[in-house]
């Protein structure tokens, strides 16, 4: 590999600042921002894998609040989300540094963490706003030496773009959420009246293109009201759903796998996986000791 490809030039200083600025300059939450650096950092250059890890200061932790690649296999979706503690792992240490690393070979690299599945180089920038560590952008390769000193140069300058507009984003006068917001009352109006979470392929994009919002925005109001996820939000409407049906005249002919599939959810797995995760109950159990209470009122 010659140096000419390996350093960077100002050519490819004024096409990544242009294209980066543009690309965020309409961005209204930081939530959209990192969604969207992670997605063209792979798209501009070349990249099959980013993450942005986002640090908690109380907690002392860095989460995975944004990705593109095999990390995100859909929608604004993180598999295997993880948390890193600072100072652990090749993220960690970029984050108590605040200096960049690139690691051409991750298998002599006693720090690695393996996320989804084990690869043999990376790369970290830490994004830093007036001194003060906000994440880090984080990519992986599977070939070792794949990172250069170009892409060092060019993710360190993308990393400064996007502490610029997130400060920005922060620093800007804005009404917080309440239940009284426009959108939320429509977004309750569409779950309660026309019952979109019967909807197998209902999808953030989707629910949010009915109320004329990005996805993001959305994402961000149900998390600040309510402190769930866009997944969670419906499954509960769901469950709801299934709770009141499991006893109706109207479903006494069917299966309880069937009741969840006409409350919204996709599979038999994904209705008892969620069923169990806000009832702490499988829906047969849950039936069984609505029956005993009947029983015994």
């Amino acid at each position: 590999m010659n140096n000419k490809q390996n350093s960077p030039n100002t050519l490819d200083e004024i096409k990544a600042i242009s294209f980066f600025s543009t690309s965020l300059y309409h961005k209204n939450s930081v939530e959209e921002v990192l969604w969207d650096i992670t997605k063209n950092v792979i798209q501009q250059l070349g990249f099959v894998d980013c993450v942005i890890y986002v640090f908690d200061k109380e907690k002392g932790v860095l989460h995975q609040k944004a990705a593109y690649g095999q990390k995100n296999p859909y929608e604004e979706v993180i598999y295997n989300q993880l948390e890193i503690l600072l100072g652990n792992g090749i993220v960690g240490s970029v984050a108590k540094t605040k200096k960049p690393e690139l690691i051409p070979n991750t298998k002599y690299d006693r720090r690695y963490i393996i996320d989804d599945e084990e690869r043999s180089s990376e790369i970290c920038i830490p994004i830093v706003m007036d001194d003060t560590l906000f994440g880090v952008i984080d990519s992986e390769h599977p070939e070792a030496n794949f990172f250069n000193q170009k892409h060092l140069h060019l993710l360190t300058i993308i990393a400064t773009l996007c502490a610029q507009k997130i400060k920005e984003i922060q620093t800007k006068t804005r009404k917080p959420f309440t239940r009284a917001n426009h959108y939320f009352k429509k977004l309750e109006s569409l779950m309660q009246f026309r019952k979109i979470y019967r909807n197998p392929c209902l999808t953030l994009s989707s629910t949010a293109e009915d109320l004329g919002i990005s996805a993001c925005y959305l994402s961000s109001m149900i998390n600040n009201l309510l402190n769930k996820s866009f997944i969670d939000f419906i499954n509960e409407y769901r469950i709801e759903d299934v709770k009141n049906n499991l006893h109706s005249e109207e479903f006494s002919g069917y299966t309880i796998v069937s009741v969840g599939l006409e409350a919204g959810f996709n599979s038999k797995s994904a209705f008892y996986s969620a069923f169990k995760k806000h009832t702490g109950l499988t829906p047969m159990a849950y039936k069984s000791q609505s029956v005993l209470r009947c029983r015994h009122s």
